[in-house]
């Protein structure tokens, strides 16, 4: 008898996309799941839309907001599911991405093992995406993920993993004080809780590049920088409870450098506990350097104003080319309509 698995669906204010990564789930070729969206106080007519298709397999609920965390601790304890699979409610799922990674997972010795996938980026058309592996694409001990995730500044998005319930409820609840990177200290939980990570070369998740997927921007936000903080202090602690080493140690040094220019010149405060963390780990932190597109207008503008173009800048380009993607988008759904 086929395992049941869960498909569990935050959302918020996601109305353009909620439809498309529903359908996405209930297109799995896996036969027995289950799904659950999770309205997290929308403002928008998500509800409305998701409530579409309600079924005996399709569960739809609303809450106050609360933020993504809440919603998927709701999501999870309403679950039934001897596995779990995250969806965010603008993103999509391969037809066979849960079929290939049960294939793997059910040929484990145990419910120990943890399956990631390969992901890409789109914007409106998922049959454009490409997939780029990194280095986090292959089976690992859960050690040697963390190093190259950290050491490396890899991740995987929220979607490509396949959970046990065993780690699901090892790992525990999504931690509601993480205003960003919720999901890669969550993860980072359920990768300590594993035994081994299995990859699976034929599922493949695709992460929409949408206003909703920057919710993980830090920006100038007291509290989100604050949140990131902890978020790194807890990484930290996690990969060196499995091993205590040099290169670990490496690791978290180039985990906290690169990330370091979230934080500085605005959070002097917050740059100096980077420091110190540094200093624990028997290394030091270098003040951040802007790239070099911008590096030659810190010294007309300042250090703020030449990050804010870095962060800025690339931003306004990417808004161009979802303008221009929208128009490709509408006028092959056109064509087609036709």
């Amino acid at each position: 008898m086929q395992p049941l698995v869960s498909i569990l669906i935050p959302a918020y204010n996601a109305q353009k996309w909620i439809a498309e990564a529903i359908q996405s789930a209930i297109t799995q070729s896996w036969k027995k799941k289950e799904i659950i969206v999770v309205d997290d106080g929308s403002t928008d007519n998500t509800l409305a839309v998701a409530r579409q298709f309600v079924s005996k397999d399709v569960l739809v609920v609303t809450q106050r907001n609360q933020g993504a965390a809440s919603a998927r601790n709701h999501a999870y304890k309403l679950s039934q599911g001897a596995y779990i699979q995250w969806l965010d409610a603008d993103d999509l799922l391969s037809e066979d991405k849960i079929a290939d990674q049960m294939r793997i997972l059910e040929r484990s010795e145990d419910d120990l093992t943890l399956s990631s996938a390969g992901w890409a980026q789109f914007m409106y058309r998922s049959d454009r995406a490409k997939f780029s592996p990194t280095a986090l694409w292959c089976d690992l001990s859960p050690v040697e993920f963390l190093l190259r995730k950290m050491g490396q500044h890899l991740h995987m998005q929220t979607a490509t993993w396949l959970v046990s319930r065993t780690l699901s409820e090892t790992a525990g609840a999504w931690d509601t004080r993480l205003l960003s990177d919720d999901d890669g200290e969550y993860f980072c939980r359920v990768i300590l809780a594993s035994k081994r990570i299995r990859f699976a070369p034929n599922a493949k998740v695709f992460y929409r590049i949408s206003p909703s997927s920057r919710l993980s921007y830090v920006g100038r936000s007291d509290l989100k920088m604050e949140a990131l903080l902890l978020s790194m202090r807890l990484h930290i602690n996690y990969i060196r409870s499995l091993e205590e080493s040099e290169r670990v140690r490496a690791a978290c040094l180039a985990y906290l450098q690169y990330l370091s220019i979230d934080f500085y010149p605005e959070r002097p405060d917050l740059f100096e506990e980077l420091e110190k963390l540094a200093t624990q780990l028997g290394g030091r932190l270098e003040k951040p350097r802007l790239r070099w597109k911008y590096a030659w207008l810190k010294p007309l503008l300042g250090w703020s104003t030449a990050k804010r173009a870095q962060l800025e800048l690339p931003m306004i380009k990417w808004s161009l080319i979802r303008a221009w993607e929208k128009v490709l988008h509408q006028s092959s759904e056109r064509l087609r309509g036709n």
